[in-house]
This record gives structure tokens, C-alpha cells and sequence, in this order.
């Protein structure tokens, strides 16, 4: 009876370790939460995989705007957070959200506008003359109207301009609440102008009749940052992954990749990772 009993919590201990060996695998993960455009333009799915084959740990990345992105992080539905609103990220910081913040990389901004180019805007590279010349003459443009990063930058550029957009919404101002890609579908079907971040219009594949018609402008420049969730407020981030993710993405390792991705011949995001901060 005694040898059967062994037997019995033998068998039973062998099966626990058979359930817990696989689930303890499965958690080496973390949760990235961060902005449409690292997904939409490909970056990150291209970079993520040697990540993963040198540390061991998959990358679950939830892309949306930049805002629910953030309220995300603050609810603590994530590990690492990943996105292009500077002031922003440094008030979630400055509260407590995260840990600190480190420069990532860049890009710019870009007004498309369809071929007839209603508001003769094309060619231009300053962002606040030539929305103030799109307002004038109530051309059609499709906002993101998401709190999404790209929608708080269009939104600074209108202010800049003088623009009420209360007054407007509704008329030619048109609000989508969608993300970028959404965004540029709607805005080429209505023959509107749309800004959008460079990566994503040069990784988009329904361009109709519209071309970049407004850039260059120093008040286009887009900065992202990456940002460690906070593990004293909230104990089930995954601070050690987080931060190895963290370092090998602002590290020669992980700024190589973002320099070497191209769609097109073209280099869709430029390193430019500050690690001067306290990595204490």
C-alpha cells in the first residue's frame, strides 16, 4: 500500500512539472505598448526577431495611438512603453508612470494632398502658412482625432496657425477617430490632405493621387522615446526583460537595425538613441 502511495504522489509530481515546465516558458514575454506607426510602417516586426534570438524573450507589441498607449502603461497594461509625444511621455514619467525616458529614434512629419491641390500648398515647407492656406480655403482634411501622437502634433501645428478647429469640425475638418492607416484611406477617398508620419505614408500602399506636398519644416520633426512602466507601482511589469529590451534597443545592436530598415530603398527611421540618463 505504502510503495502504490509513493507511486501515486510520484506520478502526480511528474504531471505538475509537466504543466508548470511549459507555462513557465510561455511568461518570457513582455508587453510593448506603443504607437500604430512602428507596426503600420514594419519596423518593428523586421527588428524585433533578433531581439528575441538573443535574449530569449518575445516582444508583444499593442500598437495604438500614442494616447491610449500611455493610458495603457498608466493602468499598468504593459511593460514597456513606445511612442513619439515627448512632452507627454515626460509627464508620465514626472508622475510616476515610468522609469525614465531615453531618445530612440526620429522621423518627420508630412502633409499628402491629392494632385488637384485645392489649397496650392504643394511644395511648401512651412507647416503654419500652409495649414493656415488649407483653412482658408476650406480644403478637405481628415484628422486622425484620436490622441495618437501624430494627432497631438497636427494639433500644436494648428494652434501655431491660428486655427479654430471647433469652428471647423464637421465642415472641412473632418475627425476620424481611426488610426494613421484608416486615416489615409478616408482622406484619399474624399480628395482630403491628411499629416501623417513618413514611415507610415511610404510604407502605405493606397496612395491614389496624392504625393507629399508639404515638408521640410523644422516643426515636423517626430521624436520617439522609449520608457521602462514603473515596477514600484505596478509589481507585475517584467522590469529585468523590459530593460533588457530597452538596452538592446538603444544599444549599437538595436540602433543598427532601426538605421538598416528600408521599404523602398528608403530609410524610414534614423537612431539617435541618448543613453546619458542614470541606468542606475
Amino acid at each position: 500500500m505504502k510503495t502504490q502511495l509513493i507511486g501515486v504522489i510520484a506520478a502526480a509530481t511528474l504531471a505538475l512539472g509537466a504543466m508548470v515546465a511549459p507555462a513557465t516558458a510561455e511568461e518570457n514575454f513582455i508587453v510593448v505598448q506603443s504607437t500604430t506607426s512602428t507596426q503600420n510602417s514594419g519596423l518593428l516586426d523586421a527588428i524585433l526577431p533578433a531581439f528575441t534570438e538573443k535574449s530569449g524573450i518575445e516582444v508583444r507589441v499593442v500598437a495604438v495611438g500614442t494616447g491610449q498607449a500611455i493610458k495603457n502603461a498608466e493602468n499598468g497594461d504593459g511593460d514597456v512603453l513606445l511612442v513619439h509625444a515627448k512632452p507627454a511621455e515626460e509627464k508620465f514619467v514626472a508622475a510616476g508612470g515610468g522609469v525614465e525616458r531615453f531618445d530612440v529614434m526620429y522621423n518627420d512629419f508630412v502633409v499628402v494632398g491629392p494632385a488637384a491641390d485645392p489649397a496650392g500648398v504643394a511644395g511648401m515647407k512651412d507647416a503654419e502658412v500652409a495649414l493656415g492656406k488649407i483653412a482658408a480655403a476650406k480644403a478637405p482634411f481628415a484628422s486622425r482625432g484620436d490622441d495618437s501622437g501624430t494627432h497631438k502634433a497636427e494639433l500644436r501645428l494648428w494652434k501655431d496657425a491660428g486655427i479654430d478647429l471647433a469652428a471647423a469640425s464637421g465642415g472641412w475638418y473632418r475627425e476620424t477617430g481611426s488610426g494613421m492607416g484608416a486615416t489615409l484611406n478616408t482622406g484619399i477617398g474624399m480628395g482630403a490632405y491628411v499629416l501623417t508620419d513618413r514611415a507610415t505614408w511610404i510604407s502605405f500602399g493606397n496612395k491614389g493621387d496624392h504625393t507629399v506636398v508639404v515638408e521640410g519644416d523644422p516643426e515636423l520633426f517626430n521624436q520617439y522615446g522609449v520608457i521602462l512602466v514603473n515596477p514600484d507601482r505596478h509589481p507585475a511589469v517584467k522590469a529585468e526583460a523590459g530593460q533588457a529590451f530597452i538596452d538592446w534597443l538603444t544599444g549599437d545592436e538595436g540602433q543598427a537595425a532601426i538605421a538598416n530598415y528600408r521599404v523602398d530603398g528608403q530609410q524610414l527611421f534614423f537612431p539617435n538613441a541618448d543613453m546619458t540618463g542614470d541606468r542606475s
